[in-house]
């Protein structure tokens, strides 16, 4: 009982009654014990039906029940199975003991008695296999209630239910055959299954083989399809489990049941101006299907790319597209969130596949007279929708259909063509029979007259997808002419031109109602610059055409600078700016690169200029970019909401980590934020090459500064001198460069009065200066390195020199050692002769003697003497390489050989006088 006694003190402890708990306590073990113990079947079965009572009524006694009464019920499960009272009764008391109970709130660290209870159930050896062996009982109670406790057991502990069933024989099998059971027990089968197979994909393989999607879309055809209840999205968030993360399902799907069943759910059936919340999250559900399908698995399967491509052409066959039109474009009674998901689905089912673009690109909607291409259509609801959500949806199809599409962004483009002034400005209800090119030309242009500049915005980025990556398009689109919106205005003015003067006037204009416009200036001038940042890149003709008009350069300088705008507007016109320096093919001296550089010098400063890059890259859009995700999974818990959803809470930046509208994350993928960071590695090379290179103003031609036949002297002199003042011109504007370079960099480290503009412009000096420093002492280690190798020359040098000095020595002991044969010679000889003159004839032939023996040492010495010549031959070449070494080095050769050969030779010399 040491157990049950923790267990009071845990109840007395969350009660706070400690009498409370204790009677509990006992209560609940007296009726335990008459369960377990009780000889009379109706005391026992009165016992069970009292515990049951307490046990959904009271936490004290869940805790109580967790603590003791789990071996007592599987007992009688496992014993009493013809007793169905008792055995209802077990069910019905661990149903109890593991649902929670609600209660005011209490603090964080409380204890849960249901999670316990779970937790304690699920550890129970043989508990999850017992539980499974009654499904096959006859009895519709225990099957029910059975399948309630295996749910509540998987809500809270999931991996150990999972892992039980697969480890238990024809597991998943019993619980596949409560579906073909009676209605509530197939509801409740059903539900469970949805549970074991969110994550688990052994069980997810296993449920497929059993024939999940035959039962599936039985039950989903007997509910009624989209039009019946929660037990058909039920049945499709079971089919969504099974097709997530799992490739080979939809394999098997599209080769044995096909497409037919899933496309089926979409047809709208009854009323179609009718939707209630269940057929629109009945419908959401379905939308998802088709999601995962195109996805074609997770990434890490090596088959997903091939089983995406499968998988869409036969949607596309299936004519899904159609059923995706029907409920994004021409129901526009239907919820926001189910045009939105079909929108995304089209946009999904386009993307890189040529036949499929071509297929919409040709639709056709409406009946006559009012028929119309898809595109107008998608167009016009992308304009005129109250909805962000929608234009956001509408604009992922455009992004979907122009992206590596040339021939599509060309067809696009060929239709913006201007109207008449009349008809720019008529309403959105009169463009049925305009083209695609007109009524975007006419959403750019129609906000000028209410004051109201969102439309132009959207207009601008679908605009900005057909312009993308296509210079042909830009091309055609720089020379389209807009009308003046009154004729006493003046002439007609570029397309670029106007969508300057629109960003210009976001900051100004009122919304309709006549309030500042503050939250849409947000993103209205963001999107424009995404507009003209995607149109200037590599095209110089746009940067030309940008730049024809001079106020557009001072206007970018303002915007950089402008501390109110925000910060991805401020990097955005410095993007902008930087490419009109990169893409800057123009030889005009007020509009080429030099003066773009120049100006942004003089009005920003190049440091302040290039920290509006590293704020923008730091920016919550910039850093929180990502590619495309899939979408969260529709829950039970999650599809109401979503059925409800009917735009972008504008106020809800609580997970917005700066001041950017959140719009701006779905407009700003992965791919143009990608672009911006490569143009700004391009653009601060580019600008600090042309900063440093200015362009000369006079071209130095060596025969021209020769003097010209027929010139006179003066008039030589006089253009010489001409020439040296323009170059004296040139020279002072470097040094003018110089000079603000340097005071840039004084200004890095400046002190305290310092204006805090200048401390943060500075940040990039700091940056340059600590890479100055680092080249610096990388300098100084490589000088070092060249000092340790001269210093390691100069010791072999000192080490030859000492060789040399001791071959010199050798040579002279040989020379002495010859010089005292001489000598000897030379005494003989000396005998010899007076010999010779005073005695006997029958003296030896000296003469022969001596020859021989000067003969003899002459061959020796000469060998030696040889030797000697090739080392100092040797020695010689190495002490000549090793003088041109140490000349390189920058030594003075002579002073380090200097008195070697007089140290030698001076001792050579007095034993001579010795001598």
């Amino acid at each position: 009982m040491d157990l049950v006694s923790g267990y009071k003190g845990v109840v007395g402890l969350v009660f706070g009654n400690e009498n409370s708990g204790l009677n509990e306590d006992s209560y609940v073990e007296r009726l335990l014990d008459r369960i377990s113990n009780g000889k009379l079947a109706e005391d026992r079965r009165s016992a069970m039906i009292e515990l049951q009572a307490i046990v959904a009524e009271s936490r004290g006694a869940q805790l109580a029940f967790g603590a003791m009464g789990f071996p007592v019920m599987l007992a009688v499960l496992k014993e009493e199975r013809d007793d169905l009272e008792m055995v209802r009764g077990a069910l019905e008391t661990l149903v109890g003991a593991l649902t929670p109970i609600e209660h005011a709130k209490g603090p964080k660290n409380e204890v849960q008695p249901a999670l316990m209870n779970t937790d304690l159930l699920s550890r129970e050896a043989d508990s999850i296999s017992l539980l499974l062996s009654l499904l096959s009982e006859e009895d519709f109670y225990v099957r029910y209630y059975t399948l309630q406790l295996l749910t509540a057991l998987l809500t809270n502990s999931p991996n150990r239910l999972q892992e039980a069933i697969l480890t238990i024989p024809r597991g998943i099998t019993r619980l596949m055959d409560m579906l073909m059971d009676r209605e509530v027990i197939r509801n409740e089968a059903l539900l469970l299954l949805t549970y074991l197979t969110r994550e688990a994909e052994e069980i997810q393989k296993i449920v497929v083989f059993e024939g999940a999607f035959e039962k599936i879309f039985s039950i989903i055809k007997e509910e009624g399809g989209s039009e019946g209840g929660v037990v058909v999205q039920d049945c499709l968030q079971l089919l969504n489990n099974l097709l997530r993360t799992n490739a080979s399902n939809q394999i098997l799907l599209r080769e044995t049941m096909g497409f037919d069943p899933v496309i089926s759910i979409l047809k709208l059936r009854g009323s179609t101006y009718s939707f209630t919340q269940q057929k629109t999250i009945n419908l959401l559900s379905a939308l998802e299907t088709i999601n995962l399908l195109m996805m074609g698995g997770t990434e890490a399967d090596p088959g997903k790319d091939a089983n995406k491509l499968t998988n869409k052409a036969t949607l596309v066959q299936k004519k899904v597209l159609d059923h995706l039109l029907l409920l994004g474009v021409e129901s526009q009674w239907a919820p926001v969130a189910v045009r939105c998901a079909a929108l995304q689905c089209i946009g999904d089912l386009i993307s890189g596949q040529p036949k499929n673009l071509d297929i919409l690109a040709t639709k056709v909607l409406g009946e006559e007279p009012q028929m119309e291409p898809a595109l107008n259509s998608i167009l016009r609801i992308l304009l005129r929708t109250s909805s962000m959500q929608e234009f956001i949806a509408a604009d992922y199809v455009f992004k979907s259909f122009c992206e590596k599409n040339f021939d599509g962004q060309t067809m696009l483009a060929s239709t913006l063509i201007p109207q008449p002034h009349s008809m720019t400005h008529a309403p959105f209800e009169e463009d049925v029979n305009m083209s695609f090119g007109s009524m975007l030309l006419h959403g750019l242009t129609l906000s000028e007259n209410d004051g109201d500049l969102e439309t132009c915005c959207r207009a601008a980025s679908v605009l900005s997808h057909v312009l993308k990556d296509n210079v042909q398009c830009k091309e055609r689109v720089i020379r389209i002419e807009l009308e003046p919106p009154m004729p006493s205005l003046g002439a007609s003015e570029p397309l670029m031109h106007r969508m300057v003067k629109y960003m210009a006037l976001a900051s100004s204009m009122k919304n309709k109602d006549g309030k500042s416009s503050t939250s849409g200036n947000l993103y209205v001038q963001p999107i424009i610059l995404k507009l003209l940042v995607t149109w200037l890149a590599d095209c110089p003709n746009a940067v030309h055409c940008f730049l024809d008009s001079r106020p557009h350069l001072t206007y970018l300088l303002e915007l950089v600078s402008n501390s109110s705008a925000t910060v991805c507007t401020r990097g955005l016109a410095a993007v902008l700016l930087g490419e009109c320096v990169i893409y800057n093919k123009s030889n005009d001296n007020g509009k080429d690169a030099f003066i773009v550089v120049d100006t942004i010098s003089q009005k920003l400063g190049l440091t302040s200029y290039f920290l509006k890059f590293d704020e923008m890259q730091k920016s919550f859009l910039f850093t929180s970019v990502k590619s495309a995700q899939p979408r969260k999974a529709l829950t039970r818990s999650t599809a109401a909401s979503m059925a409800d959803i009917e735009d972008v809470d504008e106020n809800d930046s609580s997970d917005q980590k700066d001041e950017d509208h959140p719009i701006l994350s779905a407009i700003f993928d992965v791919q143009f934020v990608n672009l911006v960071k490569k143009l700004e590695g391009d653009i601060r090379e580019s600008i600090v090459e042309v900063y440093s290179h200015p362009k000369s103003k006079v071209s130095v031609v060596p025969a021209e500064l020769e003097q010209r036949s027929g010139e006179s002297d003066g008039e030589y002199i006089k253009r010489l001198k001409t020439f040296v003042e323009k170059q004296c011109s040139e020279i002072q504007d470097l040094l003018s460069r110089n000079s603000l370079l340097a005071e840039d960099l004084a200004k890095t480290g400046g002190g305290s009065n310092s204006q805090p503009e200048q401390r943060v412009s500075g940040g990039l000096d700091r940056v340059q200066v600590e890479k100055l420093r680092r080249d610096l002492q990388e300098a100084s280690q490589r000088l070092e390195i060249l000092k340790t190798d001269k210093a390691k020359i100069e010791s072999e040098a000192s080490m030859y020199r000492n060789l040399a000095g001791k071959m010199e020595s050798d040579l002279k002991s040989l020379s002495d050692a010859y010089n005292s044969l001489e000598q000897a010679n030379l005494y003989l000889e000396k005998e010899l002769r007076a010999l010779k003159s005073g005695g006997p004839p029958t003296i030896p032939d000296v003469e022969a003697i001596k020859a021989a023996a000067r003969e003899e040492a002459q061959k020796d010495s000469e060998a030696e003497l040889n030797d000697l010549l090739v080392c100092l031959g040797q020695e010689q070449s190495r002490v000549e390489k090793l003088s041109v070494r140490l000349l390189e080095l920058g030594e003075d050769v002579d002073t380090l050989l200097e008195g070697i050969g007089d140290d030698v030779g001076l001792p050579e010399e007095g034993e001579e006088e010795e001598d």
